[in-house]
């Protein structure tokens, strides 16, 4: 429309919202959804792209190009600069290191195994999903390399198979693979349910932080990000298990930093508050846990992008952060000090 800043994709759910035409397009599409606008404050910041992985896979992208395009009178406008600015790619950061990333599929370890392909590492890329492996390696062909790698970080045949990818050199290690619990207290736990998460969240992260140290210690140098949560952080984020699995990150943390620090390896952590990346939850979420966690979970100050995550580990990866070892980095907009 004349006078009016085309939107894209990249346009915040607040811009599309504060549109005299977006807005109404978007309020019509949460309106068939069921979803009330007073709830999304936490999203508005957000892409309008993001609804695609949040919608976990009840929005496909054919929705945000027919919001884009009817917007726009019909015509696909050139993008602005809001995905540069949130993601600003170094390149050569990683040129010569090989990267180990675990949950490389999708959100954050998709968006990191991505960033530090673009920046010049190989990347081996880890997922129990073969299938979105291959879409992950599909989506950059321009030079850069990704080993993609299926297989269960909890089963010792798999680490095997991580460690022989890369090749008798490892220069970095992401652990980001990790799943939810069903937000239930202590009592209702079930021992399926603990087993599990904490063998995918921290068990994982452990055997294959392991397999890797020989030759971080050979090489007397190498950098390990842990991703734990704003959960390891307060006892009101998430259900008994997950708290108590990226609680245990952190001590896994702290104990390797502070053995093998004088070996020149570092590792560090990271804390996502919020995250827009769809992580899906198992069925039958306890009513109890949901409704005690509901008043603190609606305090998070905003969604983040798995991008913006991404960087946050990446810069505790790459040589930028050579004086950083043993912290936990809340990349949380801001949760942890409310």
């Amino acid at each position: 429309m004349a006078g009016l800043t085309a939107l894209t994709a990249n346009s915040t759910i607040g811009q599309w919202l504060d549109h005299p035409v977006g807005g109404e397009l978007v309020r019509g599409l949460l309106s068939r959804a069921g979803v009330d606008e007073s709830k999304l404050g936490s999203v508005r910041g957000l892409p309008l792209q993001q609804l695609v992985a949040l919608s976990r896979g009840k929005m496909p992208q054919e929705v945000v190009d027919e919001l884009v395009l009817t917007v726009n009178d019909g015509q696909m406008p050139t993008e602005d600069d809001e995905v540069s600015r949130r993601e600003v790619v170094t390149p050569g950061r990683f040129a010569g290191r090989t990267v180990i990333v675990t949950g490389a599929a999708s959100g954050i370890g998709y968006a990191t195994a991505s960033r530090v392909a673009r920046e010049g590492g190989h990347v081996v890329a880890v997922d129990i999903s073969a299938d979105s492996l291959e879409g992950l390696v599909a989506a950059h062909t321009d030079g850069e390399t990704i080993v993609p790698v299926a297989g269960d970080i909890t089963d010792q045949r798999s680490i095997d198979e991580i460690v022989a990818a890369a090749d008798m050199r490892i220069d970095g290690l992401a652990n980001v693979a990790g799943i939810n619990d069903d937000f239930s207290p202590l009592h209702e736990t079930t021992d399926a349910m603990w087993d599990r998460v904490l063998r995918v969240n921290l068990t994982g992260a452990f055997k294959l932080t392991r397999a890797v140290l020989p030759m971080l210690l050979e090489q007397g140098r190498g950098s390990v990000v842990n991703v734990a949560s704003e959960a390891a952080l307060r006892g009101n984020a998430s259900g008994n298990a997950y708290t108590v699995s990226k609680h245990g990150i952190i001590g896994l943390t702290r104990s390797a930093a502070f053995m093998y620090g004088p070996d020149g390896i570092r590792v560090n952590a990271v804390a996502p508050g919020g995250v827009a990346t769809g992580m899906s939850f198992p069925p039958n979420v306890s009513e109890k846990g949901a409704a005690r966690l509901r008043p603190f979970q609606s305090q998070i100050p905003a969604l983040a992008t798995a991008e913006e995550l991404a960087a946050s580990i990446a810069f505790l990866l790459s040589d930028e952060a050579s004086n950083i070892n043993g912290v936990v980095l809340p990349s949380d907009g801001g949760w942890s000090v409310q």
